[in-house]
């Protein structure tokens, strides 16, 4: 076993003891999930165990605090969207719950999350929203405004993408 520590898990650096079978399906994680209808089971296959143990692996490990989340990367680029923009919202507090589910029901958003707004900044509520072209996504936002009532809001286009990367925590051999 290899002791591991992360500061994002817990500030205090608590230790972890990984084992060797948790060390591969942390690093299987590292890489694109395979685009498959059970994607854990091809994972299990290359590691050499079933799906039920990466999957009860998993379950511990996100458990004991070790995974805290699971996200998913668009490559908006290769999925053949060539505009994308972050809606960037105004929001009343008690409502953001109900407006976040109604604005990421939309199938042009891959991402809503909210955000402590800052002195300057005043924006709580974030969408990414995806589509052809940069008037199709101010269409969308239109959409969106109408639908939740929310009009104070901002679109952020993106000119260039510098970096998409995941985290390595274990290298692979390739």
């Amino acid at each position: 076993m290899e002791r591991w520590s992360h500061e994002s898990i817990d500030m205090q650096e608590d230790v972890y003891m990984l084992s060797d079978l948790e060390k591969k399906i942390i690093a299987s994680l590292q890489e694109d999930l395979p685009i498959d209808p059970r994607p854990y089971r091809m994972i299990a296959k290359q590691i050499g165990v079933s799906e039920e143990r990466v999957l009860q692996e998993l379950r511990s490990l996100c458990d004991r605090g070790i995974i805290r989340r699971f996200g998913a990367t668009l490559r908006h680029q290769k999925s053949g969207f060539a505009a994308n923009a972050m809606g960037a919202w105004i929001v009343d507090e008690y409502l953001i719950d109900a407006v976040g589910e109604q604005m990421a029901a939309f199938p042009e958003v891959s991402h809503c999350y909210r955000r402590n707004p800052t002195n300057g900044w005043p924006y709580n509520l974030y969408t990414m929203i995806h589509a052809s072209d940069e008037t199709s996504c101010l269409n969308t936002a239109r959409r969106m405004s109408e639908s939740t009532g929310i009009t104070r809001f901002a679109l952020l286009f993106s000119q260039k993408e510098l970096k998409k990367t995941s985290m390595v925590y274990f290298p692979t051999d390739d």
